[in-house]
């Protein structure tokens, strides 16, 4: 006899499309006297399928922020660093008090540092110019967390270590869509949760002799991932977990529903 049971709901943000003129005059005529623009639109754009559909952790936002940052940042002319950086965190405390405002819990995804494209024409050293960005995003991040997000998720699309050794911890997530060994050795070695597409869980499975892994993130899990990663692992470590690049309404849906999976009740 077999039992239906379902795992815990995880995401790790949206990338939301530039919305057509009517639509954002639509939202924004339901919104008046809250202070609006573009961005912000996305990022609860982004959010509101995944409440619809009951994401147990939710998390807003997504790589299009890398502008919101740059614009937040004095000592940035052209993409490249000018001088001393420093971030005014106004607006990104705004968007993360818009966020909790539309449920607590929430999580709000960035693009990890390397991501920002920016370039040193002024520190000229590396580790100094990669203390300048961890030090900035810090102030960003606590900032957000100061204003209601419960964490972050940096995505990535590498593993950097300087960048996992200066902001990795329990509210910030360093996540690869689609990581490579060298890459998850890295993660590992840093942060005991992980996030992985189906294909790649024997390969963390096989670094897990060699790091800690507390709690495994299955991206759009199918019934034969679960079902390894249940051979493995507790169900309360195993969580699905999703990442929006494409009409997000129908992929949390979904995803939701992809959480759900039999196991025996002997």
């Amino acid at each position: 006899m077999s039992k239906r049971l379902r795992l815990e709901t995880r995401s790790f943000g949206a990338e939301t499309g530039v919305p057509e003129v009517a639509e954002l005059s639509a939202w924004i005529a339901g919104h008046r006297g809250k202070p609006l623009d573009l961005t912000r639109f996305r990022i609860l754009q982004s959010l509101a399928p995944q409440l619809e559909h009951a994401i147990d952790i939710p998390c807003a936002g997504g790589k299009y922020l890398r502008d919101r940052i740059i614009t937040s940042l004095t000592g940035i002319t052209g993409g490249k660093a000018t001088g001393d950086i420093f971030a005014d965190t106004g607006l990104l405390a705004e968007d993360a008090s818009a966020v909790a405002g539309e449920r607590r819990g929430t999580w709000c995804a960035l693009p990890a540092p390397h991501l920002l494209l920016l370039s040193d024409h002024y520190y000229h050293d590396a580790d100094e110019w990669a203390s300048a960005l961890a030090v900035t995003y810090r102030a960003i991040l606590r900032a957000m967390r100061d204003a209601g997000v419960t964490g972050h998720v940096l995505i990535c699309d590498r593993a950097e270590d300087r960048e996992l050794a200066a902001l990795a911890g329990p509210k910030v997530f360093f996540f690869l869509p689609a990581p490579d060994r060298e890459d998850l050795s890295s993660l590992m070695e840093y942060q005991r949760n992980i996030a992985i597409g189906n294909r790649k869980l024997d390969l963390v499975f096989d670094l897990a002799d060699e790091y800690t892994l507390r709690k495994l993130f299955i991206i759009d899990p199918d019934p034969a991932a679960i079902e390894l990663s249940l051979s493995r692992l507790d169900p309360d470590r195993v969580n699905a977990a999703g990442y929006c690049t494409v009409d997000c309404g129908n992929y949390w849906k979904g995803l939701a529903a992809s959480a759900e999976y039999e196991r025996s009740s002997k």
